[in-house]
């Protein structure tokens, strides 16, 4: 079957979410009849010239929005329609995210999963979290820790929180601080107040699929910055900020989600000196600077920034427990009060137990303790997966080197494709997470994140060893296909 699209190859709009949205409208439109079946994936991206991950992609997309259904052995078919009195769920909650509900969790034991940026469940403290919870059941004052509270956090933690930021010079007098559910809340409550649908945001390419899927949700137009070995291209950066004007810049300034680069001090610097000739907002998400494991800290770019133009978000998830959720957004006071104003109309306050039990588990001293022991270990994981990279993936292959954080990106070598890879990793009991994930214009097929934090060392090596005995099968097998063929004598 000839499959006709319309694709834009210079349009900032990815080539798989452009194959995902005309795909949809055809059905949508009656084009596509139920019960049709679409080509094959390997098929469709041979007829319009485009990587079969790209189209494997909007595929997923499709079923995950239930236009169409996979079928083992026979392809995919269409199962979205319009009818009569009948509510369409599919085109009210239509969205341009990736699904990832099948890659972020649900592994069996015996699969090695590299998926989730989290810690390791291993290194909580339980013993010292129930001593602490114990204490602030205790207290006095406890009845009013579990009374509605204020939008802006549990007010004794924002103090502390707020004194801690003007201490390392990350608060000026103009600035205030809200807590807020961790920092994709603070990153959706930024949304909420400053864009509005079609407005343009300038993100880093790749990006952190949560930051992604959000602003994707919100209508918002991203521009894709490259990332490279020193984080965001500056020099592209000035580009864009001239040539789109968006309305902010998010940037992880430490150990980037996906790639762990981190930006030297001359690019932050240049780029507070771009973002600021242009007089656009820079948020700074910075989620994993406390993970240092080697090399010395930079400052922050809020640090940098002596004209308000900054907004820094942090937060206890990485270093901690990530299941308490508190993070905490610092910047200008008039962008804090609509960032409370917001957080108000979208669930009136966070949880204050839980922010009452992180800062008697500061306070106590437990929590420098609790990240002494993570620092330790996710050095030994960091030279552990670093170490079987260069052990057992194939030459060719390239990787970033991070000194911190809890994300390797590793690059194949071409042709070979990290997407059409996954399912035979998953077969043999490892898991990972392919580029397009976290692709906003600039498909790499070949890259995919090793998230390396929640996962002992003999694991990190035995799953790298794996996937590297893939790798070179992979090679092997490509460079068979283009021998070339005997002649006929």
């Amino acid at each position: 079957m000839e499959f006709k699209l319309a694709l834009t190859h210079d349009s900032e709009i990815p080539l798989y979410r452009q194959v995902f949205a005309q795909i949809a409208s055809k059905i949508r439109s009656g084009e596509l009849a139920r019960g049709e079946r679409l080509p094959a994936t390997r098929e469709l991206a041979g007829q319009l010239g485009l990587n079969r991950t790209t189209i494997s992609a909007a595929y997923e997309m499709l079923e995950a929005e239930g236009l169409i259904a996979g079928q083992v052995g026979r392809g995919s078919f269409v199962t979205g329609e319009r009818t009569s009195g009948v509510v369409d769920w599919g085109a009210l909650l239509e969205r341009t995210e990736t699904p990832l509900a099948s890659l972020s969790g649900g592994f069996g034991k015996d699969v090695i999963s590299f998926v989730m940026s989290r810690p390791s469940r291993a290194l909580f403290p339980l013993d010292e979290v129930r001593a602490t919870c114990a204490t602030v059941l205790a207290r006095a004052d406890l009845a009013d820790i579990l009374q509605l509270g204020s939008p802006s956090g549990y007010e004794p933690l924002r103090r502390h929180l707020l004194e801690e930021a003007r201490r390392q010079d990350l608060a000026s007098p103009g600035d205030d601080l809200i807590i807020t559910n961790g920092c994709q809340q603070a990153l959706d409550l930024i949304g909420r107040v400053l864009l509005r649908p079609g407005d343009t945001v300038a993100v880093e390419d790749p990006v952190y699929t949560g930051l992604k899927n959000l602003l994707g949700g919100m209508d918002a137009r991203l521009v894709g910055i490259p990332v490279g070995a020193e984080g965001l291209d500056v020099a592209h950066l000035e580009r864009v900020l001239e040539r789109e004007r968006p309305r902010f810049l998010v940037v992880t300034s430490n150990f980037q989600n996906p790639t762990g680069a981190t930006m030297p001090l001359a690019a932050r610097l240049g780029l507070l000196e771009a973002a600021g000739a242009a007089g656009v907002p820079v948020v700074e998400n910075d989620a994993y600077g406390e993970l240092r494991y080697s090399g010395a800290p930079l400052p922050a770019i809020k640090q940098l920034d002596h004209h308000g133009g900054t907004v820094l978000l942090r937060s206890f998830s990485k270093v901690s427990f990530p299941g308490l959720r508190v993070g905490w957004a610092v910047g200008p006071k008039p962008l804090m009060d609509r960032l409370r104003q917001a957080k108000e109309a979208a669930d009136l306050h966070t949880d204050q137990l839980s922010q009452a039990v992180l800062l008697e588990f500061a306070e106590s001293g437990r929590l420098e303790a609790h990240r002494a022991r993570v620092l330790a270990a996710g050095a030994e994981r960091l030279a552990a997966t670093l170490d079987a990279c260069r052990q057992y993936l194939p030459p060719g292959t390239r990787w970033t080197r991070p000194e911190g954080g809890m994300n390797v990106w590793v690059r194949l070598p071409e042709p070979l494709d990290a997407g059409e890879l996954l399912s035979r990793a998953q077969k043999e009991g490892v898991a990972y997470l392919p580029s397009r994930y976290f692709t906003v214009s600039r498909l790499e097929p070949g890259a995919l994140r090793l998230s390396f934090a929640g996962l002992p060392p003999d694991q990190i090596r035995a799953g790298i060893a794996i996937l590297g005995r893939i790798v070179s099968g992979e090679i092997e097998a490509t460079s068979r296909s283009f021998e070339p063929v005997p002649a006929m004598v």
